[in-house]
């Protein structure tokens, strides 16, 4: 089975979080389904060219998370949770929620100011959806 996955060398973060966010995000938008199951760590580890170390911390993370399980002898499947997209979605949204409020407070914005900010741009969302289907159509 062909991941691909790809690492970037030039990307600050560890490559064993880049290996986890590319597993989530296949889940979270349906390319990976329930019970399919995942590229071995020695071949996940050739195919990204990092080493098996790497490739069995990101299997290890993401089995203690509930994304995947293993079966001794089988291999890593993606976990047969019903609304698995849907949790990894709501908790990438706590992430840059997360990090909105941090810049945030760098910039020294008060919380109504955040708030006001926060709805401009589901409102700008919202238009953008409204022409898109009119578009469409």
């Amino acid at each position: 089975m062909h991941s691909g996955l790809l690492i970037s060398h030039a990307d600050p973060r560890p490559m064993y979080l880049q290996i986890i966010e590319q597993i989530r995000h296949r889940i979270a938008i349906g390319d990976w389904q329930a019970g399919q199951e995942l590229p071995s760590i020695r071949a996940l580890a050739a195919s990204t060219q990092v080493s098996v170390i790497t490739v069995k911390r990101a299997y290890l993370e993401l089995e203690r998370d509930g994304v995947i399980v293993t079966r001794q002898g089988k291999g890593s499947f993606v976990a047969e949770h019903a609304d698995l997209g849907l949790q990894l979605h709501r908790r990438q949204l706590d992430q840059h929620l997360a990090e909105a409020a941090r810049l945030g407070h760098v910039l020294g914005l008060a919380t109504p100011q955040m708030v006001e900010r926060l709805e401009a741009a589901i409102g700008a969302h919202q238009r953008r959806g409204s022409s898109e289907e009119i578009e469409d159509e």
